[in-house]
């Protein structure tokens, strides 16, 4: 399979693929996507970043699209679960790319944030949900949502959710899924613990296994920059005002920081503008467009929206938030060091984002280099001794506040992000790693 064009799907999500310029399918998506068309259910084994939320959005579209129904208030069709509202998040935006031409309901619920919003959003009627597991069993208990209507079942990122704790919240909701339904599998890994799991939720499955492509970051010049969230805006200021920084793509996890980070480079006199799902094709294209002829320097991109920007003389690429995904990362310092040229890749990492420069670090089977005199890659161990040292952790250089040594005991939240009981500490102190 060449292109999208010989996969048999609707005419709405054809148009929608080809505004985002999508033309040859990746391995993944060739191989999952007719299958999963049929009805059949699947298991796939593949890394982030080889195109898998494509291999599972485009069926479920295909499918809702098709039968055109009106939505059920609380009761949806199709279920997407993820182990972390980053990803759920990120899935979302996905769907409403895919879908923008068809007519469909969808909801995220996740933890974290109020869920009146999202009681609200389900009780109109979805036609998908997309959910990390400790919420929506909370939902469930109340009564926001029954699973007897739903016809498809996606799990993403399995042996993650195993990792974080999530197996008896899993079979739970497995239990309460109707036995007459289509289930989609996907896990990086099939250690013994996932085949138990998928042997438990698939019938006679098409199995699917995508080995990564491998990746070449040698031509480009890395960097990271240790930082904590409220001093990211001013250092990626301050950088911008490098001689040689030139053309920029900046990358931050969410639309909204996006817009904030694009809005408070204009306010101080730096001609920038904003690209992600949540803009019209047509706004897309104007900003992309913008930035490719030079008129504003800085282009603020979603990892979503980064999949048609192919610029050439992009001298920096500066990673704002450190992606959730670390398959994410080679893609976007890939923007680039395009044609042959050199180029440099800046990270931003706060304390807060330490394990995603782990996983990043372990997938290009190197450190990144450290710019500065900020604390080395060894961020997390340096963190936890800074305590004993008074010295306030990621700082980058002078005037560091005390910091005062507190008992933090961490297990993983229901909605993916750590739980932690602190002593008592004064107003005036700030939270490490603290993100809006």
């Amino acid at each position: 399979m060449k292109t999208f064009e010989e996969i048999n799907l609707i005419a709405p999500l054809q148009r929608a693929l080809a505004d985002e310029k999508y033309e040859t399918p990746t391995p993944i998506q060739a191989q999952s996507i007719p299958a999963a068309i049929e009805g059949k259910d699947l298991l796939g084994c593949a890394q982030t970043g080889t195109g898998k939320t494509a291999a599972f959005a485009l069926p479920l579209l295909n499918t809702l699209g098709k039968q055109n129904r009106r939505a059920i208030p609380n009761k949806p069709f199709a279920l997407v679960l993820a182990p972390t509202r980053e990803l759920a998040i990120q899935i979302g935006e996905s769907f409403a790319t895919y879908g923008r031409h068809l007519r469909f309901r969808h909801a995220l619920v996740y933890g974290g944030v109020g869920q009146g919003h999202q009681v609200r959003s389900l009780k109109r009627g979805v036609h998908l949900l997309v959910a990390t597991p400790g919420r929506l069993l909370d939902l469930m208990n109340q009564g926001h949502i029954q699973l007897d209507q739903l016809e498809m079942f996606v799990l993403d990122e399995a042996d993650r959710m195993l990792d974080m704790g999530f197996l008896p919240d899993l079979k739970r909701i497995i239990s309460k899924l109707p036995p007459q339904r289509q289930s989609l599998f996907f896990s990086a890994t099939l250690p013994p613990n996932i085949i138990e799991l998928s042997q438990r939720l698939l019938k006679d499955p098409v199995k699917v296994h995508v080995t990564p492509e491998s990746r070449n970051v040698e031509k480009i010049e890395q960097r990271m920059m240790f930082v904590e969230r409220g001093g990211k805006q001013a250092l990626l200021e301050k950088t911008l005002g490098e001689a040689d920084v030139d053309r920029v793509l900046v990358f931050t996890k969410t639309k909204r920081g996006a817009n904030a980070v694009a809005e408070q480079l204009v306010r101080s006199g730096i001609s920038a503008t904003a690209i992600h799902g949540n803009k019209s094709q047509n706004a897309r294209q104007k900003a992309l467009e913008a930035f490719r002829r030079r008129q504003v320097k800085v282009l603020v991109a979603t990892d979503v929206a980064a999949r048609g920007i192919d610029v050439d003389g992009i001298t920096h690429v500066i990673n704002f938030d450190l992606p959730v995904e670390p398959e994410s990362y080679v893609h976007r310092i890939g923007r680039t060091g395009r044609a042959g040229a050199e180029g440099i890749a800046l990270s931003f990492c706060s304390g807060a984002e330490r394990r995603e420069l782990r996983a990043i670090e372990r997938l290009i089977g190197q450190k990144v280099p450290v710019s500065g005199d900020d604390p080395g890659p060894e961020f997390n161990d340096r963190r936890e001794s800074s305590r004993h040292r008074g010295r306030r952790p990621g700082s980058t250089g002078g005037g560091s506040r005390p910091y005062r040594p507190r008992s933090t005991d961490s297990t993983a939240g229901k909605d993916g992000s750590p739980k932690r009981r602190r002593r008592p500490r004064s107003g005036s102190q700030q939270r490490v790693g603290q993100t809006s």
